[in-house]
């Protein structure tokens, strides 16, 4: 029987011969639905079991809505400075530095343009891993950058939000973006170009009281959380409790302040549908 019994105590078996599961081979949604991340990534990062969409970045969401996923991207070096000095926890210049070696990215927003379904789009996407998807000056200046590319050259516009707001150790730069990017939609509006804007989870802050909310055409994402302050601010502030299922897509769908709903799987047709539509083109 010493199949059975162990002769030696301890673990014996060298490190690199233990054969770990690899991090990150699943994930767990929040209604504990358990699924094989690389059949999360073949289902675009939605949960095939109970339909939850996943966060997921620029680098996703252009694989989703560019055609063989070839694009070019626009002021792909922009980066955010520090003229506030600002420090709380840590210097936020130190912090700028640490988020780009981790991330890999620039700033909270990506620019790119290229074809879907064959026609040029410009496509601007927040990535929430940036400070939290925050807007600062940079993310202000390079949706202008973007628009101003649309106008010259007639491109319709597609803005994909997922923030937590404004970016607080910019202070009143940061505000300053809200009038910016709104102004400059309105002379996108005057060029008669369409604009499709697309909110995802998170979507709140400065970013909804702005250009998230002024598409020709407002997308949710399902299940999306989606207004200005967050439900325990409301909540706290009002004193009340709040309907179930507030501030999501689906209940903003039914108190108007959406246009539609569009799973992930459908995004690339609905969106280009909506273009097609307001351009009164035939439909592709």
């Amino acid at each position: 029987m010493a199949w059975f019994k162990r002769k030696e105590k301890g673990i014996t078996t060298a490190t690199e011969d233990k054969k770990d599961v690899p991090k990150g081979l699943w994930y767990k949604s929040p209604t504990g639905k358990i699924i094989d991340q690389d059949e999360l990534a073949r289902n675009l990062w939605v949960s095939p079991e109970d339909d939850y969409h996943v966060r997921i970045g620029s680098k996703e969401y252009f694989e989703i809505l560019f055609d063989n996923n070839e694009f070019k991207e626009l002021d792909a070096k922009l980066t955010s400075k520090d003229p506030l000095k600002f420090e709380d926890t840590k210097k936020y210049s130190d912090r700028l530095k640490d988020v780009m070696d981790k991330t890999k990215l620039k700033d909270a927003i990506r620019t790119g343009v290229g074809k879907s379904k064959g026609k040029d789009l410009v496509v601007s996407c927040m990535d929430f891993a940036f400070i939290g998807g925050s807007m600062g000056a940079v993310v202000g200046e390079k949706i202008v950058r973007a628009i101003d590319y649309s106008i010259k050259n007639n491109v319709p516009f597609v803005l994909i939000s997922k923030s937590g707001g404004a970016r607080m150790m910019e202070a009143a730069y940061s505000l300053m973006q809200l009038a910016k990017t709104s102004a400059k939609l309105a002379q996108l509006a005057e060029a008669k170009i369409p604009y499709i804007s697309l909110c995802t989870d998170p979507t709140t802050g400065g970013t909804t009281a702005s250009y998230a909310m002024l598409g020709d055409i407002n997308i949710g994402e399902p299940g999306a959380l989606i207004g200005f302050a967050g439900p325990r601010v409301v909540k706290d502030t009002t004193g009340k409790d709040l309907p179930e299922g507030f501030q999501t897509s689906e209940f903003l769908l039914e108190h108007g302040f959406l246009d539609f709903i569009a799973p992930r799987k459908e995004l690339k047709d609905k969106i280009n549908l909506y273009i097609d539509l307001i351009q009164n083109q035939p439909i592709r």
